[in-house]
């Protein structure tokens, strides 16, 4: 089982709070304060919502756990409630609602986390479900950091100059190690039950037995993808699913998103920047169907959302499971490359600190990685505090991503935290590794 290491003293607990509310609040005003005005009203993609719309939906969703499920405080102001409820209104809508423009968007989150840090000052950390190790105050944090990372989503679809940086990661040497790792059979402790800030989808811990299986070291490169499309592979039938080569030639897709070719050379577009695609980088912003469709051809395919976790958490040695590949501690930057410190995914192979037991890398940041999972409750999952967080989501339409991304901070990312989307999304920040049974 995993040993917890999170603090549990009450002053411990509200500084840990405190801690990440504020890094997320931080970062939500770099990403709403780098463009004018008329670029937080826009829509830049219908698969989005408007920068302001998530400024003001953040602290509204503040509110209505801090200030009024957790300290029982009235409304302060219920009228814009339907406005700020994501499953009321679909992302192509919002524009159209009378939404906070953005100056009383940023006041009304102010004030909002003003009154929440008074509350955090005088909650006792038990006694509820919502207080005990401070859960609300991770699950806003969290949830205000998803919403971040929907934001930066919305920066890279957006057209223009470039409104953000941030320094390359460090240089690496070519990855030289194994291409891919023999994960043992037998069972392991998926999920969790003692995480305190674990979301319901990742509870409870649970056996899963695991055949053996082998993985890719790292996860697939931009190089390899290249060698899948030049080799013919968006015009190759047998290699896609039937949904996915419907979908690939409905909507004529034939390299990842903003992948252009000139002049005999791939170039991307990253943040309003266009440059050659690197090819040492994990490929970026491709779907499922696309995912799925590079496994077939390399003669692999995705892993099960189990193996992937049993690969990130898994301790041969001890037959623990722990909270992320190297141990039990938070992640810092030797670990992994997470919390938009940088814009762009490290190199393949990066981050040794990080790798597992095993010796697999990257399982936590730089991408999500699709897996071959529909997302599915766990044996004995009780939806908290809401159903609309994970079980609405449940069945076949959605696929699940695991690991993390740059664009992820620390959190929200573990090695139980479970992302999902529909398998025709590509302007998250997703890639993948591939994976094939022990005994082939």
């Amino acid at each position: 089982m995993t040993a917890p290491t999170s603090p549990t003293d009450p002053e411990s607990l509200r500084e840990r709070a405190l801690d990440a509310l504020t890094t997320a609040r931080d970062r939500t005003a770099l990403l709403t304060s780098c463009v004018e005005e008329p670029e937080l009203t826009a829509q830049h993609s219908p698969l989005m919502s408007p920068l302001v719309w998530d400024l003001a939906h953040i602290g509204n969703q503040e509110e209505l756990w801090l200030l009024r499920a957790v300290a029982g405080r009235d409304a302060m102001r219920p009228e814009i409630d339907g406005l700020y409820d994501a499953f009321e209104h679909p992302r192509a809508e919002r524009p159209s609602l009378p939404l906070l423009p953005p100056a009383e968007a940023r006041r009304y989150a102010a004030e909002v986390r003003g009154r929440a840090l008074d509350v955090l000052e005088g909650t006792a950390f038990r006694g509820t479900p919502l207080t005990e190790a401070g859960f609300a105050f991770g699950m806003i944090a969290q949830h205000e950091q998803q919403h971040d990372e929907t934001m930066l989503i919305t920066h890279q679809l957006r057209r223009g100059p470039a409104a953000l940086t941030a320094p390359d990661p460090d240089p690496a040497p070519p990855f030289t190690g194994p291409a891919e790792v023999l994960v043992p059979g037998g069972p392991f402790t998926m999920g969790t039950s003692t995480e305190p800030w674990a979301l319901d989808n990742e509870r409870p811990a649970h056996r899963r037995e695991v055949p053996a299986f082998f993985i890719d070291t790292t996860p697939v490169t931009n190089s390899a993808y290249r060698a899948f499309i030049e080799d013919g592979g968006y015009a190759t039938e047998r290699w896609w699913s039937p949904e996915g080569w419907t979908h690939i030639r409905t909507h004529g897709i034939e390299a990842p998103l903003f992948w252009s070719r000139e002049g005999g050379q791939w170039l991307r577009r990253r943040f309003g920047v266009t440059e050659p695609v690197p090819p040492d980088e994990p490929v970026l912003h491709v779907c499922w169907y696309e995912a799925d469709a590079y496994a077939r051809w390399a003669g692999r395919r995705l892993p099960t959302e189990a193996e992937w976790e049993k690969a990130a958490r898994h301790d041969p040695a001890s037959g623990r499971s722990t909270r992320y590949p190297w141990g039990d501690a938070d992640p810092t930057p030797e670990h992994a490359n997470l919390g938009q410190r940088h814009l762009r995914p490290a190199p393949a192979g990066s981050y040794p600190a990080g790798e597992s037991p095993l010796g697999v890398r990257q399982l936590i940041g730089d991408v999500w990685e699709w897996t071959s999972s529909d997302l599915a409750p766990y044996p004995g999952f009780a939806a908290f505090p809401y159903k609309e967080y994970s079980e609405v989501f449940f069945g076949p339409e959605h696929k699940v991503l695991r690991g993390g991304s740059f664009a992820v901070d620390k959190v929200a990312c573990r090695g139980t935290f479970r992302n999902w989307d529909y398998p025709i999304r590509r302007q998250i920040f997703s890639g993948f590794r591939t994976a094939r049974d022990g005994n082939a």
